[in-house]
């Protein structure tokens, strides 16, 4: 008897654990617009950043560049909004194009390569391919999370 209720919790918990994975990576629908810029995200799969608050609603956008203009200006994007309100952060690695975690993410600024809407965030997941990434696209510099600053942010559209 013991075996089998820990053999449902198991499986409760995994697929509870499963469905939250799921429905955070869910994919853009062609009609999800990037709340900074309007462009319909579902276009730039590459670029996808995903913010998702605590009580599960997703924004989408067409890079990390405007999911920090929307998330370092919640006042003017999201009002009813405030930082405590985010549970994560999701962008997609350059090189893997798989969605990681972007309060982990390492982001080359000044770089060559281009986003949706111009000079980017390019964002990597490991440390070594944002360095290997800075040098090969003529980087000026690899920040994290806590080091991206309105102003940074700014200098991207400059």
């Amino acid at each position: 008897m013991r075996t089998i209720c820990f053999a449902v919790l198991i499986l409760f918990l995994g697929v509870t654990l499963h469905g939250a994975d799921e429905q955070f990576s869910s994919k853009p629908s062609a009609r999800d617009k990037c709340p900074v810029c309007g462009m319909f995200v579902a276009k730039y799969p590459d670029w996808i950043a995903v913010i998702r608050f605590h009580d599960g609603s997703l924004v989408f956008f067409d890079g990390p560049k405007d999911m920090f203009k929307y998330y370092l200006d919640l006042k003017h994007y999201a009002p009813s909004k405030r930082g405590s309100d985010v549970e994560s952060f999701r962008v997609t690695d350059y090189y893997g194009l798989t969605s990681v975690d972007g309060g982990k993410a390492y982001y080359v600024i000044g770089s060559d390569v281009y986003g949706p809407m111009g000079r980017e965030l390019v964002p990597f997941e490991k440390e070594s391919d944002a360095r290997e990434f800075l040098g090969d696209h003529k980087g000026r510099n690899v920040l994290r999370f806590k080091e991206i600053t309105r102003e940074i942010v700014k200098a991207l559209d400059q």
